[in-house]
């Protein structure tokens, strides 16, 4: 394509959208209410996501030594636990950290029945996995090995905290596929609006020779600009909409133990990027759909002039 023609498509496209105003910001609306919807899914996943690895982190599998056997950091107990190809780490924990766990925990009553022999306590390791979902294989693997007396694990908690973030990703993925399809579909029917009211010229432009892909790019190039306003905008509104839940839900984070979500800032790149990158997609895309139809009907304009 010559540099003269490219100018004049992309002059046309910034012309279409301020001689239809209207329906660039109908268009506008649509998408970046929209992709408003996507980002909140998206961040509402990714938070979800890192609560439960966070709950997960603690719910930690406790491997026993046998009464009467001392164990040290680094031992054959610890590297055959670290050899198992699910667990992610193994800390060594010596009986006396246990017993003033116990004790840090405990009312008077039981700490006076703990006594003060640290001894009644196994020297343990706090094992943490990888995959929540082989937690039960996991657990079996640990109580196997050799030099282990007995393994403590929270199984329930564990496949509840699976099943809620395998549900939560399925709903958040769901959300955001059918909001691009509505938006897609939606963007493409406002555009179509503009079509009929600009089927004359496109019909001229047919007859006088104008190839379909030169008619088409600057409706195209049209829908890219849109696509990008909304991606801009969307962004700051999510930011707004991000911090204000954050702040509304900081007494609950920490009551589930987390302690602070990471900022905006964290996700501001992604989001910013992924935003431009799908405006820029379902704008172009739409207009290439909206107008195929008028592509199509070659004796239009005729049809039109008479």
């Amino acid at each position: 394509m010559r540099r003269s023609s490219a100018a004049f498509l992309i002059k046309e496209g910034f012309r279409n959208i301020v001689v239809n105003k209207l329906m660039s910001i109908s268009s506008v609306s649509v998408l970046f209410s929209c992709l408003i919807m996507i980002g909140s899914a998206f961040l509402l996943l990714v938070n979800v996501n890192s609560i439960v690895e966070g709950i997960e982190n603690q719910n930690v599998i406790a491997v026993f030594y046998p009464d009467g056997v001392e164990g040290s950091p680094g031992d054959d107990l610890h590297k055959r636990i670290l050899a198992l190809d699910n667990v992610k780490s193994a800390e060594f924990v010596p009986n006396e950290e246990a017993y003033k766990e116990s004790l840090a925990g405990a009312g008077p009553e039981i700490a006076e029945l703990l006594g003060s022999d640290a001894s009644i306590f196994p020297d343990s390791y706090k094992v943490t996995i990888t995959d929540m979902q082989r937690y039960s294989e996991t657990v079996r693997e640990l109580k196997a090995l050799p030099g282990v007396e007995s393994v403590r694990a929270s199984e329930v908690l564990a496949q509840k905290l699976y099943n809620i973030r395998h549900t939560v990703t399925l709903i958040s993925i769901g959300i955001i596929v059918l909001l691009f399809i509505v938006s897609l579909f939606i963007i493409s029917n406002t555009i179509k609006i503009t079509m009929f009211s600009r089927r004359l010229e496109i019909g001229i432009m047919r007859n006088v020779g104008a190839t379909p892909w030169f008619i088409r790019l600057p409706f195209m190039l049209e829908g890219m600009i849109l696509g990008i306003i909304s991606g801009i905008l969307a962004t700051f509104a999510v930011w707004d909409i991000y911090e204000l839940a954050i702040r509304a839900l900081a007494d609950l984070l920490t009551d589930i133990g987390e302690r602070s979500s990471l900022p905006f800032s964290h996700y501001a790149a992604g989001i910013f990027v992924g935003f431009v990158a799908l405006g820029i997609v379902t704008g172009s895309f739409g207009s290439f759909l909206a107008i195929a139809k008028y592509l199509k009907e070659k004796e239009f304009a005729v049809h039109e002039c008479e």
